[in-house]
């Protein structure tokens, strides 16, 4: 959880007698978290930062496209940031970003779950070979994948990328012991959680390149929790990106990244908003107010007022920013139920992937290969 676990690093210093000194990370955002309403873009999800950049400038940003695709179980949003003026404009990095948008995901039926994981799984193969030169990666011989599940096992918020981990079908350990008739058309997977700097005092991506440097993957797949801007993306939003993850990117704590550049080999990140920040939905909250309640008001398969909690019009004033921020700069919400979310999320997530890195898993058979 790039942005979160950031936040969290800087927080706030409050001794006896003195003042609240602001969270740091204002000064380092980038222009969607700047110049849209003081601050109030914090989000790891390439699809919002677009669509506010866009509402603030009322025009398409450059070197972005955006195509969006109508399925059954919701839609597919493609943004393509292609230069490095349009990543500074959007905070994100020069790459390709799939968001799959599912509303009715949190409602636990296990048929709509499935095809989730399907459109997951289908992304995800066609993102795989987009960055292997359009290459069938499943005809490679021993072709390795690692799966790194990011996050604190701690914390339910962020436990998704362990849990993910644990639910992979892992082969590597026995498929070169395996002839090649015999293992039924599965793909070498390994799979581990490196915990987070808090945990184990080593950062992240230096374990996950001490495991590379040993296990040789040709692809890695890491899976983290992020946060959103909007509520109602909340364990009903999946993002995938070939761009990697930078930890701490979205707060200005900028540290070793897990990226093509670090890795030697194409990471894909695959990620689900667990989080909001609450000053995003505190200032959306006074932008309502401030304008009436006009009706009308809609986001997100949501209606009334509170469908603008975290995608209102970027208009609060950077002062009212500046205020709110020493009290909800470092705070942050999640659904109370999000240890129930955050497991059904994980067998979307790990089915998708066992369906994507291996052949012989049939559509309808995705859940059976959870571990």
């Amino acid at each position: 959880m790039a942005v979160l676990r950031g936040c969290l690093a800087l927080g706030f210093d409050r001794s006896f007698g003195a003042k609240w000194r602001p969270c740091q990370a204002l000064e380092h955002l980038s222009e969607c978290e700047l110049g849209v309403g003081g601050g109030r873009c914090l989000t790891d999800l390439a699809v919002e930062a677009n669509e506010l950049v866009q509402r603030a400038s009322r025009a398409e940003v450059p070197g972005v496209s955006s195509q969006v695709e109508e399925t059954d179980f919701g839609s597919v949003t493609r943004v393509r940031i292609q230069t490095e003026q349009a990543a500074r404009s959007l905070g994100k990095a020069v790459g390709n970003y799939v968001t799959i948008d599912a509303p009715d995901l949190p409602l636990r039926d296990k048929g709509l779950q499935e095809e989730v994981s399907q459109g997951l799984a289908h992304e995800l193969i066609s993102m795989i070979r987009a960055n292997l030169n359009n290459m069938d990666f499943w005809a490679i011989p021993d072709f390795t994948t690692l799966v790194c599940g990011l996050g604190n096992w701690n914390a339910t918020p962020d436990a998704v990328g362990p849990m993910v981990a644990g639910e992979v079908l892992v082969t590597r350990h026995v498929y070169s012991l395996t002839p090649p008739e015999k293992r039924g058309g599965l793909k070498s997977v390994a799979a581990f959680s490196p915990g987070v700097l808090g945990l184990t005092g080593v950062e992240t991506a230096e374990i996950i390149a001490g495991v590379v440097a040993r296990v040789r993957p040709h692809l890695i797949i890491v899976v983290d929790a992020l946060a959103a801007r909007s509520i109602s993306r909340l364990g009903t939003t999946i993002q995938l990106s070939d761009t990697g993850i930078q930890p701490g990117s979205g707060v200005g704590n900028r540290r070793f990244g897990i990226n093509r550049e670090t890795m030697g080999v194409p990471v894909i990140a695959v990620g689900v908003p667990t989080v909001v920040h609450a000053l995003t939905i505190v200032g959306d909250a006074l932008d309502i107010v401030g304008r009436g309640q006009q009706p009308g008001i809609q986001s997100h398969q949501m209606a009334g007022p509170m469908a603008e909690l975290g995608l209102g019009q970027p208009s609060l004033p950077p002062a009212v920013a500046q205020m709110l921020q020493p009290y909800f700069g470092t705070l942050i919400v999640t659904p109370k139920e999000v240890d129930v979310l955050v497991k059904e999320l994980s067998h979307v997530l790990a089915g998708g992937i066992n369906y994507a890195l291996h052949p012989a898993i049939d559509e309808d058979e995705i859940y059976l290969y959870l571990q």
